[in-house]
């Protein structure tokens, strides 16, 4: 950084020649993995996490190659806009993390539109779709996850819509025309934005949940009914207790015997690790790949950020994946300073936001826990909860309010020991319930 100006010195790094990008949207260059024999660091995955990690490692000092790949036509975008306002948008495109000059300047080459099929450790090699070989020092995975699949849905004459990438959220947008039948199988947060989407273009939304209610892994129920009632206000009815078992003329076929008359059908039954990739590595398996707080897998030259990786969550008392756009941010900004050869940690709690009619979500830690307080009386549109295990603070929730949500956030990564009865006193300042 020069320090007289503020500004960043302009660096060469040492980067081979590559062919000029073919379009400012970052279509039709698949094409740059051909002019690439090897790099310092190749980054698999060119989601939220990969991006990120890319643009960290420079800004961290690292000098060396980089290569970004991914099996997208599109450079890198923001994801949570998919199933919120691009739904709702005219535009064709999402919201790029960077612009095609931006990755230039930063002389990372991102090959598009071309899937790496195997990561090799003895040769230390990418396998790409086409064959073709591209040599690394340092890896990082970061291909996220892709939507569980309905195997009752896989043959049927209803469009069928599954939401991860851009292209999903442009198709699915089509569908959520005025008037449309639209069944949702699940009722999870990517469920529930779809349906305030879909309710907002006029359609007429059903959504079947297995579970007896909404949110059941997510939110305590006093929030998840507040949830469920602004829905209902918005039209959006319900089936609880079921499942969908196929279709037939038009209709979705329940297992409670009943059919749901349908033009499209949307399916959010959770997600599964994207590992085909590495799964010769040994560092893989059915629930993802596990790292440490720095981003490390057993293997000292792979790095894995994002979806794809596991991670113990104190808050949770577990291992698991965490599949928030923060998580992936932070995660991979860690793991992307010590492959520069810094120092870092990831210790942010989980935490996540959801925008659903005019009800702003914000989850922090585990909203579940052992105790749960609310603080102060809900309203039908606002409320706060405070989530404890063994007295501890582990997580919070807060719907309209998020000015408590910072407050929420200090408490939960420290974890202090609260009576229930401060954290329920409304006039209880929580920022300063920790030193």
């Amino acid at each position: 950084m020069d320090q007289r100006s503020g500004r960043r010195k302009t660096k060469n790094y040492a980067m081979p020649s590559f062919p000029s990008m073919a379009t400012a949207n970052g279509r039709n260059i698949g094409q740059m993995a051909d002019a690439i024999d090897r790099v310092s660091c190749a980054i698999v995955g060119a989601g939220q996490a990969g991006a990120r990690a890319a643009i960290a490692m420079r800004n961290a000092g690292f000098e060396t190659s980089i290569g970004l790949f991914g099996d997208e036509d599109l450079l890198p975008y923001e994801r949570p806009q998919l199933s919120k306002e691009f739904l709702l948008a005219d535009a064709t495109e999402p919201a790029l993390i960077k612009k095609r000059q931006e990755w230039r300047d930063l002389d990372i080459a991102v090959s598009l539109s071309i899937a790496v099929r195997r990561v090799e450790a003895d040769t230390r090699q990418l396998v790409l779709a086409n064959g073709k070989t591209i040599g690394f020092d340092q890896v990082l995975i970061a291909t996220g996850t892709k939507p569980r699949r309905l195997a009752a849905l896989e043959t049927t004459d209803i469009p069928v819509h599954y939401l991860r990438t851009a292209a999903d959220s442009l198709a699915l947008r089509r569908s959520l025309r005025k008037d449309a039948r639209i069944a949702i199988v699940g009722g999870g947060v990517i469920g529930l934005e779809v349906a305030a989407a879909a309710a907002q273009r006029g359609a007429m939304v059903t959504v079947v949940e297995a579970a007896s209610s909404l949110l059941a892994r997510a939110l305590p129920c006093p929030i998840a009914e507040l949830v469920e009632a602004r829905h209902r206000a918005a039209g959006v009815a319900f089936v609880y207790g079921t499942t969908v078992t196929g279709t037939q003329q038009g209709a979705v076929c329940l297992s409670n015997g009943n059919t749901l008359a349908a033009d499209a059908v949307v399916v959010g039954i959770g997600v599964e690790p994207e590992v085909e990739a590495v799964c010769g590595l040994g560092i893989a398996d059915a629930d993802g790949i596990r790292v440490d707080p720095q981003g490390r897998t057993a293997l000292p030259f792979a790095f894995a950020a994002g979806d794809v990786a596991v991670q113990y969550s104190p808050w949770h008392g577990r291992w698991m994946r965490i599949e928030t756009w923060a998580n992936a941010n932070a995660q991979a900004e860690v793991a992307a300073r010590v492959i520069a050869g810094g120092e870092a940690s990831h210790n942010q709690a989980p935490w996540f936001w959801s925008d659903q009619h005019d009800l702003n979500l914000q989850v922090v830690g585990d909203a579940l826990g052992s105790e749960t307080v609310l603080r102060g009386d809900p309203e039908p549109h606002k409320a706060v909860m405070v989530a404890l295990r063994e007295g501890r603070v582990v997580g919070g929730v807060t719907l309209n309010a998020p000015r408590e949500m910072a407050g929420l956030r200090r408490l939960v990564r420290s974890r202090p020991h609260l009576a229930p009865e401060v954290l329920a006193d409304p006039t209880t300042d929580l920022r300063k319930l920790v030193a």
